[in-house]
């Protein structure tokens, strides 16, 4: 028999008892519309009573139960007009729904009713309150009802002890703590398991900790576990060790939170003895169990471990867990095993923000930035939940690839949903602004920071540096040490390449010797390497000789190479053959070193010798990445490699380029370049026209307005000939050029170029 209309029920219907017939009781209240009113005929009204309306009750409950607070607040009003009155355990669903959504205002308004119509509302309406007000964070409220209740039960104290400590409120806590112990009542685990919860202050946990043993709340395995949290959240893992070891029993949050504190002080080797101890005596794994074990392994690189946890994560049909999951690819991406992490990455069955983060990572790690960035387009187009981490690492992947068009969107989209990460995804920001040619955009991004971190100065200093903006580095620089920030050894690294770039020979050395006195950062190799490189772009060989043979550190592959280097560029064949020996000692399938001996052959008309390099370098079968260049042109990428005639417009390319008419250098004077040694060493007359940046600059000119800059990018290092090709473009056409290679950014304008012809 289906309910009949709430109007027909209205109080003066009801059967004398109060109580609703049988039939009724059957039906379902819950699925009373919300819309449903009280009102009824004026004759059914004539002689209201005050009645326990259980239905209009129950209808009361269920729209709090959906959330429907404002309805349920007019059904209410219209219970008064009828006089049916509330019951208590209505009253509790309403308090507990204005917590819920912490509707402050609703809450009040239903302690305003309880005053005028409850003359005396019971403690258990009294602790409702409370913790109404405690959810609503307005503990003034909460302290007054706390300060007028009539008998204050245990679990009012707890309430109002627990809601001050979550709020970090530490002080009123234990102030209630100790009135409540003033007042004889005893206290319970829970009150402490709630302070202990928020303690981050050693010596007051001690203190709490003690006073705890003293009331005899110890021995308690919440207790314990509680006391055990606490002093691995403040760092005292040797107190939480003794907590351990005295447990009468022990639970598995008790062993994950000791896990926990060895994994966070770095001993990722006794966190995995005590997953092996848990497993030996039959305890039963959860997903957070597994989650600070993968983190371990992860820690550690213990490939072999984690595979084994891995297949407890199998046996128990965990894998498809997203909790368990995730922490699985952040291990085998640690590990660098990027297909076993794609196989656990796809047997999530709901995978998160935070196992796309991982994923995502993955790939970035290993320089698949196709990858990260095809992946994350695809999220877009799903309108799946993102988060921080993972515009940090497209915006890594867009410096990598030089992509400015998807930087950019991205940078406009993580803005859009409040997803930029301060300071560490602000600095890779920078970085990629710089990296894709647009240091005004770098330098607004970080002047957009309140207060930056060594990392941001940094990534600002390294862009400048890095477009060969020696002054604006070094001026940041001081800006930096103004600020307070204090600089580290990649700050360092950042400020020689400005040096490098530039010549700024005697300045290098200083920063050198006062690294450590100074700055409080001592050189490493990578420091030292950085002056053999500024001594050698500048022809002071010796010195850069000398530098290698009296420094602290054995010199790398690097040392040499960057000796060699200048060698070459300064014909110097004694000291540039002993640079090259040391260096193919070191790294014997290092290609440019080969190029780079070949080329003080040549230089010094020792053919016969550099024919043999070349012959070594066949027999030695070296590859490397292929050369090629890349513009944007309209939202497109246009790619180019050496001689390359596969592009639609190739015939008008090389017509451009014919139409250019550049005096080309000398076959004796032109130096070989990673360009010509990795397309088996062609003839180098004949194929200096068909460099891939040359083509690119081309296709620039022929498909962009004509006041515009051409950016282009080029995955090796420029040979001399296309930087002064570069430079004779943008005297006859009047257009900047902007080109980047595996230096650093070159900035074409008149016939001259941002380097100086130092690069």
């Amino acid at each position: 028999m289906a309910a009949p209309p709430l109007a027909s029920l209205s109080p003066s219907r009801l059967p004398p008892s109060g109580k609703i017939s049988s039939s009724i009781k059957t039906a379902n209240y819950t699925q009373i519309p919300s819309w449903v009113s009280l009102k009824c005929n004026p004759s059914t009204t004539k002689t209201p009573q005050i009645q326990q309306g259980r239905l209009e009750n129950v209808n009361l409950v269920s729209l709090c139960k959906q959330g429907k607070l404002k309805e349920a607040q007019e059904f209410l009003k219209e219970m008064d007009e009828f006089g049916v009155s509330v019951s208590p355990h209505s009253y509790e669903i309403l308090l507990e729904t204005c917590a819920k959504l912490r509707s402050l205002s609703g809450g009040r308004s239903i302690h305003d009713r309880l005053r005028r119509i409850v003359e005396n509302p019971s403690g258990f309406l009294d602790t409702c309150l409370l913790q109404m007000y405690c959810s609503c964070g307005s503990f003034v409220d909460a302290q007054k009802v706390f300060d007028e209740m009539r008998e204050i039960s245990l679990t009012s104290w707890a309430v109002l002890i627990s809601s001050y400590a979550e709020e970090g409120l530490l002080n009123k806590a234990l102030e209630l703590l100790l009135k409540m112990e003033v007042s004889s009542i005893r206290s319970k685990p829970t009150i402490f398991i709630g302070l202990l919860r928020s303690i981050v202050d050693l010596e007051l946990g001690k203190q709490l900790h003690s006073h705890a043993i003293k009331t005899g709340l110890t021995n308690n395995v919440s207790m314990d576990t509680a006391i055990l949290n606490m002093y691995v959240k403040c760092g005292c893992l040797e107190n939480a060790e003794l907590v351990f070891d005295q447990m009468l029993e022990k639970n598995a949050v008790a062993w994950t939170g000791l896990m926990v504190g060895y994994t966070q002080v770095g001993k990722q080797q006794d966190a995995l003895k005590l997953f092996a101890i848990m497993a030996k005596e039959g305890f039963q794994f959860d997903e957070f169990v597994f989650s600070i074990t993968l983190k371990a392994c992860a820690g550690l690189e213990d490939l072999e471990m984690g595979r084994q946890v891995h297949g407890y994560v199998v046996k128990l049909g965990l894998e498809d867990n997203v909790s368990v999951g995730t922490p699985l690819v952040d291990f085998y991406v640690k590990c660098r095993v990027m297909e076993s992490a794609r196989r656990a990455f796809e047997r999530i069955s709901e995978p998160n923000d935070v196992s796309w983060s991982a994923i995502i990572s993955g790939y970035s790690q290993i320089g698949e930035f196709g990858e990260c960035i095809k992946i994350f387009r695809s999220l877009r187009s799903k309108d799946v939940v993102l988060n921080s981490f993972i515009y940090t690492n497209i915006f890594q992947a867009c410096s990598a690839i030089a992509d400015s068009c998807l930087g950019t969107q991205a940078h406009g989209d993580a803005i859009k949903r409040g997803l930029v990460s301060y300071l560490c995804g602000e600095s890779a920001m920078i970085t990629m602004y710089a990296k894709c040619g647009k240091l005004d955009y770098a330098y607004g991004a970080f002047e957009s920071i309140d207060k930056p971190d060594s990392v941001a100065w940094t990534a600002i200093i390294a862009g400048c540096a890095y477009h060969g903006n020696a002054s604006k580095a070094l001026s940041l620089f001081k800006r930096m040490l103004a600020s307070g920030a204090r600089p580290n050894a990649v700050t360092f690294v950042a400020v020689f390449n400005a040096c490098s770039h530039s010549g700024l020979i005697s300045e290098a050395k200083q920063f050198l010797e006062t690294m450590s006195s100074k700055y409080g950062v001592d050189p490493t190799i990578d420091h030292y390497d950085c002056m053999i490189d500024i001594y050698s772009r500048a022809g002071q060989l010796e010195e850069a000789f000398v530098l290698i043979k009296t420094m602290p550190f054995e010199p790398d592959a690097m040392s040499w190479k960057s000796l060699l280097g200048g060698c070459s560029i300064h014909r110097n064949f004694e000291l540039g053959k002993v640079a090259a020996e040391k260096l193919l000692e070191l790294d014997p399938q290092d290609t440019a070193a080969y190029i780079l001996l070949f080329n003080l052959h040549a230089s010094s008309g020792n053919w016969q010798e550099a024919a043999n390099v070349r012959k070594l370098m066949a027999e030695r079968d070296l590859r490397k990445e292929v050369s090629c260049s890349w513009i944007t042109v309209q939202g497109k990428v246009h790619w180019f490699v050496v001689g390359d005639r596969h592009h639609p417009q190739t015939q008008e390319i090389y017509s451009k380029l014919k139409e250019l008419e550049y005096s080309r250098s000398s076959s004796q004077d032109v130096l070989l370049s990673e360009e010509d040694a990795l397309h088996n060493l062609p003839e180098r007359k004949a194929q200096l026209l068909d460099h891939s940046e040359r083509l690119a600059i081309a296709f620039g000119l022929l498909s962009t307005p004509s006041n515009a800059s051409i950016v282009v990018f080029k995955n090796l290092r420029a040979c001399k000939d296309c930087h002064e090709f570069a430079k004779h473009v943008s005297m006859v056409t009047g257009r900047e050029l902007v080109i980047r290679d595996s230096n650093r950014f070159h900035h074409f304008k008149s016939g001259g170029c941002s380097c100086g012809n130092y690069w």
